[in-house]
Protein backbone atom coordinates (compact mmCIF):
# COMPACT_ATOMS: atom_id res chain seq x y z
CA UNK A 1 0.00 0.00 0.00
CA UNK A 2 1.28 3.46 -0.80
CA UNK A 3 -0.09 6.90 0.18
CA UNK A 4 0.63 10.18 -0.75
CA UNK A 5 4.23 11.66 1.39
CA UNK A 6 3.93 14.00 4.43
CA UNK A 7 6.35 17.66 4.74
CA UNK A 8 7.05 16.70 7.92
CA UNK A 9 10.88 15.28 8.64
CA UNK A 10 9.76 13.22 12.01
CA UNK A 11 6.63 11.13 13.00
CA UNK A 12 5.38 12.04 16.17
CA UNK A 13 3.68 8.77 17.66
CA UNK A 14 0.81 8.81 20.94
CA UNK A 15 0.58 5.61 22.19
CA UNK A 16 -2.88 3.97 23.41
CA UNK A 17 -2.35 2.01 26.49
CA UNK A 18 0.13 1.30 28.47
CA UNK A 19 1.01 -2.49 27.29
CA UNK A 20 3.48 -4.94 27.66
CA UNK A 21 4.25 -4.96 24.24
CA UNK A 22 5.08 -0.88 23.97
CA UNK A 23 8.39 -0.46 25.30
CA UNK A 24 9.66 -3.75 22.77
CA UNK A 25 7.85 -3.15 19.88
CA UNK A 26 7.73 0.85 20.07
CA UNK A 27 9.88 3.07 22.65
CA UNK A 28 13.07 0.91 22.10
CA UNK A 29 13.54 0.97 18.37
CA UNK A 30 12.12 4.52 17.87
CA UNK A 31 15.87 5.99 19.65
CA UNK A 32 17.21 3.78 16.85
CA UNK A 33 15.18 6.42 14.22
CA UNK A 34 16.32 9.92 13.48
CA UNK A 35 12.73 9.91 11.77
CA UNK A 36 10.50 8.66 15.10
CA UNK A 37 9.53 10.60 18.60
CA UNK A 38 7.22 8.86 20.86
CA UNK A 39 5.65 12.05 22.18
CA UNK A 40 2.50 10.95 24.38
CA UNK A 41 0.61 8.48 26.23
CA UNK A 42 -2.75 7.89 27.64
CA UNK A 43 -4.13 5.08 29.25
CA UNK A 44 -7.40 4.05 31.01
CA UNK A 45 -5.76 4.48 34.13
CA UNK A 46 -4.10 7.66 34.04
CA UNK A 47 -1.80 7.04 37.31
CA UNK A 48 -0.35 4.06 34.93
CA UNK A 49 0.16 6.16 32.26
CA UNK A 50 2.30 8.28 34.39
CA UNK A 51 4.43 5.75 35.69
CA UNK A 52 4.83 4.11 32.18
CA UNK A 53 5.77 8.14 30.77
CA UNK A 54 7.68 8.30 33.46
CA UNK A 55 9.97 4.65 33.12
CA UNK A 56 10.38 5.17 29.43
CA UNK A 57 10.93 9.03 28.75
CA UNK A 58 7.42 9.41 27.14
CA UNK A 59 7.04 13.21 27.58
CA UNK A 60 3.41 13.90 27.49
CA UNK A 61 0.36 11.63 29.63
CA UNK A 62 -3.29 12.93 27.87
CA UNK A 63 -5.77 11.71 30.73
CA UNK A 64 -8.05 10.25 28.10
CA UNK A 65 -7.53 8.18 24.41
CA UNK A 66 -9.96 10.68 23.08
CA UNK A 67 -7.64 14.07 24.02
CA UNK A 68 -4.59 11.77 22.99
CA UNK A 69 -6.04 11.32 19.14
CA UNK A 70 -7.31 15.28 19.51
CA UNK A 71 -3.74 16.12 20.53
CA UNK A 72 -2.66 18.47 17.03
CA UNK A 73 0.91 17.45 17.75
CA UNK A 74 0.58 14.16 17.15
CA UNK A 75 0.90 12.57 13.55
CA UNK A 76 0.11 9.03 14.26
CA UNK A 77 -1.37 6.52 16.84
CA UNK A 78 0.09 2.94 17.91
CA UNK A 79 -2.60 0.76 19.07
CA UNK A 80 -1.83 -2.18 21.54
CA UNK A 81 -5.10 -2.00 23.18
CA UNK A 82 -6.94 -5.44 23.21
CA UNK A 83 -8.27 -6.77 20.07
CA UNK A 84 -11.50 -6.43 20.70
CA UNK A 85 -10.62 -2.84 21.33
CA UNK A 86 -8.39 -2.65 17.71
CA UNK A 87 -11.03 -1.55 15.14
CA UNK A 88 -12.67 0.93 17.43
CA UNK A 89 -9.58 3.02 18.02
CA UNK A 90 -7.74 2.59 14.86
CA UNK A 91 -10.79 4.22 13.44
CA UNK A 92 -11.25 7.26 15.90
CA UNK A 93 -7.33 7.77 15.46
CA UNK A 94 -8.09 7.90 11.41
CA UNK A 95 -10.99 10.34 11.64
CA UNK A 96 -8.96 12.23 14.03
CA UNK A 97 -6.15 12.52 10.63
CA UNK A 98 -3.63 10.08 12.11
CA UNK A 99 -1.77 7.34 10.78
CA UNK A 100 -2.28 4.01 12.51
CA UNK A 101 0.42 1.62 13.56
CA UNK A 102 -2.24 -1.03 15.10
CA UNK A 103 -1.07 -4.44 16.52
CA UNK A 104 -2.41 -7.72 15.52
CA UNK A 105 -4.99 -9.06 14.87
CA UNK A 106 -6.41 -5.94 12.85
CA UNK A 107 -9.54 -5.88 14.29
CA UNK A 108 -12.26 -8.72 16.19
CA UNK A 109 -13.20 -10.20 12.91
CA UNK A 110 -13.13 -9.65 8.97
CA UNK A 111 -16.08 -7.46 8.65
CA UNK A 112 -15.18 -5.39 11.02
CA UNK A 113 -11.69 -5.15 9.24
CA UNK A 114 -13.41 -4.31 6.41
CA UNK A 115 -14.93 -0.80 7.61
CA UNK A 116 -11.67 0.07 8.97
CA UNK A 117 -10.74 -0.71 5.48
CA UNK A 118 -12.54 1.80 4.38
CA UNK A 119 -11.95 4.35 6.25
CA UNK A 120 -8.27 4.43 5.82
CA UNK A 121 -9.08 3.84 2.16
CA UNK A 122 -11.84 7.56 2.81
CA UNK A 123 -8.74 9.00 4.37
CA UNK A 124 -5.86 8.19 2.71
CA UNK A 125 -4.01 7.44 5.97
CA UNK A 126 -1.27 4.76 6.63
CA UNK A 127 -2.52 2.10 8.60
CA UNK A 128 -0.48 -0.52 8.99
CA UNK A 129 -1.06 -4.21 10.61
CA UNK A 130 1.95 -4.99 13.30
CA UNK A 131 3.20 -7.82 11.22
CA UNK A 132 6.59 -7.30 12.39
CA UNK A 133 8.59 -10.57 11.47
CA UNK A 134 7.10 -9.20 7.94
CA UNK A 135 9.77 -6.57 7.35
CA UNK A 136 12.92 -8.60 9.15
CA UNK A 137 15.38 -9.84 6.83
CA UNK A 138 14.75 -13.34 7.62
CA UNK A 139 11.22 -13.26 6.19
CA UNK A 140 12.71 -12.20 2.84
CA UNK A 141 15.62 -14.67 2.81
CA UNK A 142 12.44 -16.98 3.12
CA UNK A 143 11.01 -15.79 0.48
CA UNK A 144 14.18 -15.84 -1.76
CA UNK A 145 15.30 -19.19 -1.50
CA UNK A 146 11.09 -20.58 -2.18
CA UNK A 147 11.30 -18.52 -5.58
CA UNK A 148 14.68 -19.27 -6.42
CA UNK A 149 13.45 -23.06 -7.13
CA UNK A 150 15.87 -24.81 -4.73
CA UNK A 151 13.44 -26.55 -3.22
CA UNK A 152 11.56 -27.62 -6.22
CA UNK A 153 7.94 -28.11 -6.32
CA UNK A 154 6.72 -26.75 -3.17
CA UNK A 155 4.12 -29.03 -2.12
CA UNK A 156 3.29 -28.03 1.74
CA UNK A 157 3.73 -25.48 3.90
CA UNK A 158 3.30 -25.58 7.91
CA UNK A 159 3.78 -23.37 10.83
CA UNK A 160 3.50 -23.42 14.52
CA UNK A 161 3.55 -21.27 17.28
CA UNK A 162 3.49 -22.35 21.04
CA UNK A 163 3.55 -20.34 23.75
CA UNK A 164 2.30 -20.36 27.60
CA UNK A 165 0.12 -18.28 28.62
CA UNK A 166 -0.90 -16.59 32.19
CA UNK A 167 -3.66 -17.81 33.68
CA UNK A 168 -5.22 -14.29 34.47
CA UNK A 169 -4.46 -12.86 30.95
CA UNK A 170 -6.95 -10.61 28.86
CA UNK A 171 -6.22 -12.78 26.20
CA UNK A 172 -8.49 -15.10 27.56
CA UNK A 173 -11.53 -12.75 27.23
CA UNK A 174 -13.99 -13.64 24.56
CA UNK A 175 -15.48 -10.58 25.62
CA UNK A 176 -11.54 -8.54 24.26
CA UNK A 177 -11.87 -11.58 21.02
CA UNK A 178 -9.32 -13.43 22.46
CA UNK A 179 -8.17 -17.07 21.66
CA UNK A 180 -5.06 -18.45 21.03
CA UNK A 181 -6.26 -17.90 17.25
CA UNK A 182 -6.28 -14.59 17.55
CA UNK A 183 -3.17 -14.78 19.34
CA UNK A 184 -0.28 -16.85 18.18
CA UNK A 185 -2.22 -18.16 15.13
CA UNK A 186 -2.55 -14.81 13.36
CA UNK A 187 1.18 -15.36 12.73
CA UNK A 188 1.46 -18.86 11.74
CA UNK A 189 -2.00 -17.94 9.29
CA UNK A 190 0.00 -14.54 8.09
CA UNK A 191 3.38 -16.53 7.71
CA UNK A 192 1.82 -19.25 5.07
CA UNK A 193 0.37 -16.42 2.99
CA UNK A 194 3.13 -14.49 2.76
CA UNK A 195 5.88 -17.60 1.91
CA UNK A 196 2.66 -18.94 -0.06
CA UNK A 197 1.83 -15.02 -2.04
CA UNK A 198 -1.47 -16.18 -2.61
CA UNK A 199 -4.57 -16.84 0.08
CA UNK A 200 -5.85 -19.89 1.36
CA UNK A 201 -8.85 -22.31 1.85
CA UNK A 202 -9.46 -23.97 5.03
CA UNK A 203 -10.29 -27.45 4.59
CA UNK A 204 -10.79 -28.72 8.37
CA UNK A 205 -10.04 -27.05 11.83
CA UNK A 206 -10.00 -28.41 15.29
CA UNK A 207 -10.05 -26.72 18.62
CA UNK A 208 -9.64 -27.11 22.51
CA UNK A 209 -10.97 -24.57 24.03
CA UNK A 210 -10.13 -23.17 27.63
CA UNK A 211 -13.22 -21.64 28.77
CA UNK A 212 -16.38 -21.41 26.28
CA UNK A 213 -15.59 -20.03 22.71
CA UNK A 214 -12.22 -19.23 23.81
CA UNK A 215 -9.19 -21.93 22.25
CA UNK A 216 -6.63 -22.73 24.08
CA UNK A 217 -4.94 -24.86 20.96
CA UNK A 218 -6.08 -24.37 17.55
CA UNK A 219 -4.90 -26.49 14.30
CA UNK A 220 -6.23 -26.14 10.90
CA UNK A 221 -5.36 -27.46 7.39
CA UNK A 222 -5.63 -25.37 4.37
CA UNK A 223 -5.16 -25.53 0.58
CA UNK A 224 -4.25 -22.68 -1.81
CA UNK A 225 -5.48 -22.53 -5.01
CA UNK A 226 -3.02 -24.09 -6.95
CA UNK A 227 -3.20 -27.37 -4.92
CA UNK A 228 -0.51 -26.69 -1.92
CA UNK A 229 -1.76 -27.41 1.28
CA UNK A 230 -0.80 -25.87 4.52
CA UNK A 231 -1.20 -26.39 7.81
CA UNK A 232 -0.82 -24.41 11.01
CA UNK A 233 -0.91 -25.03 15.11
CA UNK A 234 -1.06 -22.21 17.42
CA UNK A 235 -1.02 -22.63 21.46
CA UNK A 236 -1.36 -20.39 24.27
CA UNK A 237 -1.74 -23.48 27.22
CA UNK A 238 -0.47 -26.75 25.64
CA UNK A 239 2.74 -29.36 25.10
CA UNK A 240 4.82 -28.02 24.14
CA UNK A 241 5.07 -24.59 26.17
CA UNK A 242 7.49 -22.84 23.74
CA UNK A 243 7.91 -23.55 20.21
CA UNK A 244 7.80 -21.40 17.13
CA UNK A 245 8.64 -22.84 13.54
CA UNK A 246 7.69 -22.97 9.77
CA UNK A 247 8.36 -25.88 7.60
CA UNK A 248 8.41 -25.96 3.60
CA UNK A 249 8.68 -29.26 1.77
CA UNK A 250 9.80 -28.87 -1.73
CA UNK A 251 10.08 -32.13 -4.45
CA UNK A 252 14.10 -31.20 -4.19
CA UNK A 253 14.48 -30.04 -0.68
CA UNK A 254 12.63 -29.39 2.70
CA UNK A 255 13.29 -25.61 4.13
CA UNK A 256 12.34 -25.40 8.21
CA UNK A 257 13.04 -22.54 10.59
CA UNK A 258 13.30 -22.14 13.93
CA UNK A 259 11.45 -18.58 15.59
CA UNK A 260 10.60 -16.92 12.35
CA UNK A 261 8.06 -14.77 14.43
CA UNK A 262 10.80 -12.33 16.61
CA UNK A 263 14.23 -13.65 14.70
CA UNK A 264 16.34 -10.96 16.35
CA UNK A 265 16.41 -13.06 19.48
CA UNK A 266 17.18 -16.16 17.64
CA UNK A 267 16.57 -18.35 14.66
CA UNK A 268 18.19 -20.81 12.82
CA UNK A 269 17.38 -21.51 8.98
CA UNK A 270 18.27 -25.73 7.80
CA UNK A 271 17.72 -26.53 4.04
CA UNK A 272 17.90 -30.42 3.64
CA UNK A 273 17.69 -32.24 0.70
CA UNK A 274 19.03 -35.55 -0.17
CA UNK A 275 22.64 -35.18 -0.99
CA UNK A 276 23.22 -32.10 1.41
CA UNK A 277 22.34 -29.82 4.70
CA UNK A 278 22.67 -26.41 4.67
CA UNK A 279 22.26 -23.39 7.81
CA UNK A 280 21.82 -20.33 7.68
CA UNK A 281 21.29 -17.41 9.76
CA UNK A 282 20.91 -14.05 8.73
CA UNK A 283 21.47 -10.44 10.32
CA UNK A 284 19.61 -10.01 13.67
CA UNK A 285 19.77 -5.85 13.11
CA UNK A 286 17.81 -4.34 12.14
CA UNK A 287 15.34 -6.18 14.52
CA UNK A 288 12.07 -6.94 13.01
CA UNK A 289 10.34 -3.79 15.38
CA UNK A 290 12.92 -1.36 14.52
CA UNK A 291 12.29 -2.06 10.54
CA UNK A 292 8.33 -2.50 10.78
CA UNK A 293 8.64 1.12 12.38
CA UNK A 294 11.53 2.39 9.77
CA UNK A 295 8.66 1.06 7.18
CA UNK A 296 5.64 3.06 9.38
CA UNK A 297 7.88 6.37 9.21
CA UNK A 298 9.19 5.57 5.17
CA UNK A 299 5.16 4.92 4.22
CA UNK A 300 4.37 8.74 6.13
CA UNK A 301 6.88 10.38 5.12
CA UNK A 302 8.00 9.47 1.68
CA UNK A 303 5.16 7.53 0.46
CA UNK A 304 7.03 4.08 0.33
CA UNK A 305 5.14 1.15 0.09
CA UNK A 306 4.63 -1.55 2.77
CA UNK A 307 2.96 -5.22 2.59
CA UNK A 308 1.32 -5.48 5.90
CA UNK A 309 -1.72 -2.35 4.87
CA UNK A 310 -5.31 -2.81 5.02
CA UNK A 311 -6.06 -5.31 2.03
CA UNK A 312 -3.57 -7.58 3.69
CA UNK A 313 -5.27 -7.42 6.77
CA UNK A 314 -8.91 -7.86 5.87
CA UNK A 315 -7.53 -11.24 3.59
CA UNK A 316 -5.84 -12.53 6.95
CA UNK A 317 -8.67 -11.55 9.35
CA UNK A 318 -11.10 -13.99 6.31
CA UNK A 319 -8.80 -16.81 7.40
CA UNK A 320 -9.01 -16.56 10.68
CA UNK A 321 -13.10 -16.25 10.71
CA UNK A 322 -12.95 -19.47 8.53
CA UNK A 323 -10.98 -21.16 10.55
CA UNK A 324 -13.32 -20.10 13.78
CA UNK A 325 -16.10 -21.67 11.58
CA UNK A 326 -14.41 -24.60 10.79
CA UNK A 327 -13.59 -25.70 14.02
CA UNK A 328 -17.33 -24.97 15.50
CA UNK A 329 -16.63 -21.86 17.47
CA UNK A 330 -18.32 -18.39 16.92
CA UNK A 331 -16.05 -15.49 15.65
CA UNK A 332 -14.59 -12.90 17.60
CA UNK A 333 -16.79 -9.46 18.22
CA UNK A 334 -15.41 -6.55 18.94
CA UNK A 335 -15.73 -4.70 22.00
CA UNK A 336 -16.75 -1.34 20.81
CA UNK A 337 -17.76 -1.15 17.32
CA UNK A 338 -16.38 1.56 15.38
CA UNK A 339 -19.15 4.75 13.84
CA UNK A 340 -20.92 3.68 11.14
CA UNK A 341 -20.37 -0.40 11.65
CA UNK A 342 -22.94 -2.53 12.47
CA UNK A 343 -23.09 -6.50 12.34
CA UNK A 344 -23.75 -7.73 9.14
CA UNK A 345 -24.04 -4.41 7.17
CA UNK A 346 -22.67 -4.64 3.61
CA UNK A 347 -19.79 -2.37 3.74
CA UNK A 348 -17.40 -3.16 1.00
CA UNK A 349 -13.15 -1.79 0.21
Amino acid sequence: MQVATSQSKVVRIGVLGAARITPSALIEPSRESSEVSVCAIAARDPEKARRFASRHGVPAVHESYEALIADPGIDAIYNPLPNGLHGYWTVAALEAGKHVLCEKPFTANAEEATAVAAVAHRTGLVTMEAFHYRYHALTRRLQEIIASGELGYVSHMEAWFYIPLPVKNIRWDLQLAGGALMDTGCYTIHLLRTLAGAEPVVRSAVAKVRSAGVDRLFRANLEFPDGRTGAITASLLSWPLLSMGARVVGSNATLQVSNPYIPQYRHRLVIRSAKARRVERVARRPSSYAAQLQAFAGAILRGEAYPTGVEDAVANMRVIDACYAAAGLPLREPRKYPPGYSRGSPITV
